[in-house]
């Protein structure tokens, strides 16, 4: 076995792939999840045009390819004067199209909450603000939460589309490695064992974080 290719080629190559994996993976994560919470809110209590446009915005990313919303962010919107550098771009597209699906989510996990706890809040003399807030959107991101977790797991998968707007992450450095030296095999299986560690470390961390956000009693049969 040729180690060397290993440990001066593919091993370096990949981890700085990985460095650039990661910088895109947490905060597409993070703010496509915080998106998901506004949206999915509005999307169910909003007012008649505001939930419109909120429901036109998920329509539209949860029903266009990533890989066409990244082409139009970084090769589109400079025919109009906006210019998105590759990183900035494949973030901003990763950030709407998750954003999109956690709305999803988020929607029907409000929608299982019972229309009794926003009645009792009132009647307690809570604005709609402070019961969604405090008592809703909380009690909907619990029961959200294996549906969104399921949501970065696919972004870690699909945060692989960057490198074809010239964002060279951890599939990108691969594919010039493999390319350079025509050992596809060999590339392709390391890189789906970077893939395999990131997601498999990504859902212990969502586990983790669903038993902690556990209440005794909330959800169970």
């Amino acid at each position: 076995m040729d180690t060397a290719f290993y440990t001066t080629q593919l091993i370096p190559a990949l981890n700085r792939g990985l460095v650039m994996s990661i910088k895109l993976i947490i905060p597409s994560g993070l703010i496509g999840l915080m998106l998901g919470i506004v949206i999915g809110t509005l999307r169910t209590f909003g007012h008649t045009t505001v939930r419109k446009a909120a429901n036109t915005y998920a329509a539209v990313f949860r029903g266009t390819p990533l890989v066409v919303q990244l082409f139009l962010l970084y090769f589109g919107l400079p025919n109009i004067g906006i210019y998105f550098d590759a990183y900035t771009a494949a973030v901003v597209g990763f950030i709407l199209c998750s954003g999109a699906y956690h709305s999803e989510y988020i929607r029907g996990s409000l929608l299982s909450i019972k229309k009794g706890q926003f009645l009792a809040a009132q009647s307690m003399g809570f604005s709609t603000f402070k019961t969604m807030c405090n008592i809703i959107v909380p009690q909907a991101v619990r029961r959200a939460l294996p549906g969104c977790g399921n949501e970065i797991i696919y972004l870690i998968k699909y945060s692989s589309l960057a490198y074809i707007i010239t964002c060279i992450e951890l599939t990108g450095e691969g594919k010039i490695i493999a390319t350079r030296t025509f050992r596809f095999t060999e590339v392709f299986l390391v890189l789906g064992f970077y893939y395999l560690v990131l997601v498999t470390m990504a859902s212990l961390g969502l586990q983790k974080l669903e038993k902690r956000l556990t209440i005794p009693g909330f959800g169970k049969a």
